[in-house]
């Protein structure tokens, strides 16, 4: 029987010391992984984490370590991809996955679940495939260049209405140019904003298009025309195809609003659509951002995504002053005064409001969240830009659901870096947030907010509470005067009034009885805000469709 050998202490403690350090070690490593290397992310006070305690001294020699290997973790990645950092929530969200909806609810389960459920779609589907009618495109009689102006979801709209006029008067369409002198100051090109190639490959068998005019035309005569706002299919056919005679560039000089909402031919109005949700996609990277913005979100269970258009630009064109001092109502008045395209610089405040023309405030969307029965704990990502006022007119709101969050608060600077000096790329990451919600609310109907209605409803009909602002204004009038309270009452009034406001199927709404010319076709609803009939068919009705859906 062998005698166990024995060890020596100096070995021993030789050896109990090495476990020690590198255990040591492994904390280390974790601690900067944890602190150092993920993107933060800044949350509401109520929600923060405790504060770290600093590293020990030897992180300081393997930190390095560390640093130098992350690009060798994960996996190999495309140029266009977000690096293995940024595939995790940061650890402030990571904290929050809680169980936030269900904590301190004293209403039922089953109405709190009616909260969320989208509308039913009664087996609406998208159908934008082509009919067999429609052709490839014949020979092209000449090129069209495009000016699309205004903002991100004004120039997506215009941009696909051009698709639409280059097939009614078989013209070769040039990749557009982007609005780089509109209030935003925004400098990208169509391809920072948009997949290009996409775009071009898409539509191959509707529209020819091209990234450039070619050489030998760049010096020939154009001719420059601003086309007729929602001009029918007798107009570009008789009128406009008529200047290939003389002409074999055409420039759109504007591209908003250049197209009839209705009574286009069904394939043109398929064409729309395919061009809207399918060839216009986002760029790779902002769809990559967009999408990892909206899983974070994610990571606090159902959220809504609140379009607070309550920024400068927007209330300085309707003239809102509502709760806003007189100091911050001279300065809007004077932008508007200074914005030569603006041409309205005379607005009544409070008739714009008492009509519904006015955005909601930031303390009116609290107020009437709250009334539909949402918790304080329901996580709403803000999709704006600066808000006017900042925290002081955002205090209100955040007081009542202080799981306020958005793309600044969600990303790293780091993530945000390439795209925050760009008005119309910041707002493409809204809109894909927006777009993936649970619930959808715009405090005001802009070009964003119709964009994603429509958007939400080619996808199934996602809920979409649409605010009744003229409605909303008088009650909210009636509690500063102190003849209506906060409560049931309010409540009551507030869920009756929107039961059918909530982005259930319908057909796309026609003009305002009594409306002539121009009004008449303004007063209609937008064809992007709602492709029903055009472009979505009843299950059972719906012939096979085997074209792509953008999601």
């Amino acid at each position: 029987m062998q005698r166990r050998r024995s060890t020596p202490a100096g070995i021993s403690t030789l050896r109990w010391a090495l476990t020690f350090a590198i255990g040591a070690i492994a904390v280390g490593a974790l601690v900067a992984v944890h602190v150092f290397l993920l993107p933060s992310a800044a949350v509401p006070d109520a929600f923060k984490l405790p504060k770290a305690s600093p590293p020990p001294l030897f992180f300081f020699f393997w930190f390095p370590l560390l640093k130098g290997g992350q690009r060798e973790i994960g996996y190999r990645r495309k140029a266009n991809e977000l690096g293995w950092t940024q595939e995790i929530a940061p650890p402030l969200l990571s904290k929050l996955r809680i169980s936030t909806q269900k904590v301190g609810i004293t209403m039922s389960d089953s109405w709190f679940a009616k909260l969320w459920k989208p509308p039913s779609n009664r087996n609406f589907v998208p159908c934008v495939a082509p009919s067999s009618s429609f052709l490839p495109p014949s020979q092209s009689r000449g090129y069209l260049l495009v000016h699309a102006n205004g903002g991100l979801n004004q120039m997506r709209a215009g941009i696909c209405d051009m698709v639409a006029v280059a097939r009614l008067i078989n013209a070769t369409l040039v990749i557009p140019q982007l609005d780089k002198r509109s209030f935003w100051q925004d400098s990208s090109n169509f391809s920072d904003v948009f997949d290009e190639e996409n775009f071009i490959h898409a539509l191959a068998n509707d529209v020819e298009v091209v990234k450039k005019l070619p050489k030998e035309l760049m010096t020939a005569a154009k001719a420059v025309i601003q086309f007729r706002s929602w001009s029918g299919l007798d107009y570009y056919q008789d009128e406009i195809s008529h200047m290939w005679d003389k002409y074999q560039v055409i420039k759109a000089a504007k591209s908003d609003s250049r197209l009839a909402n209705n009574n286009l031919p069904p394939d043109i109005h398929k064409l729309r659509c395919r061009a809207f949700y399918e060839a216009l996609r986002f760029a790779p990277r902002i769809e990559a951002l967009g999408k990892l913005l909206a899983e974070r979100m994610r990571s606090y269970g159902r959220y809504i995504a609140l379009h607070l258009r309550y920024e400068k630009d927007m209330l300085a064109f309707s003239g809102c002053t509502y709760g806003l001092s007189s100091v911050e109502s001279d300065e809007l008045a004077r932008i508007r005064e200074n914005i030569s395209y603006w041409k309205v610089k005379e607005i009544d405040p409070q008739e714009q409001r008492a009509k519904g023309y006015c955005p909601l405030t930031p303390k009116e969307v609290g107020i009437f969240l709250s009334s539909l029965g949402y918790p304080s704990n329901t996580p709403i990502y803000v999709a704006a830009g600066a808000i006017y006022g900042g925290g002081s007119h955002l205090s209100d709101l955040e007081s009542r659901f202080p799981i306020l969050l958005s793309k600044e608060k969600l990303a790293s600077a780091e993530e945000l870096e390439p795209f925050k000096d760009y008005a119309s790329q910041m707002a493409a990451l809204d809109y894909i947030v927006s777009v993936e919600s649970d619930v959808f609310i715009p405090s005001y109907l802009g070009n964003m907010a119709r964009a994603v209605e429509g958007h939400r409803r080619f996808l199934g009909h996602r809920k979409t509470i649409n605010p009744n602002r003229k409605d909303l204004v008088q009650l909210f009038d009636k509690i500063n005067r102190g003849s209506l309270k906060e409560g049931k009452k309010l409540s009551n009034i507030i869920v009756e009034i929107h039961k059918r406001r909530q982005g259930s199927p319908r057909r796309r709404k026609g003009p305002i009885p009594g409306t002539r010319g121009v009004e008449r076709f303004r007063s209609e609803e937008a064809f992007y805000e709602n492709p029903l009939p055009d472009c979505l068919c009843q299950q059972e009705h719906k012939e096979l469709d085997n074209s792509p859906v953008h999601r």
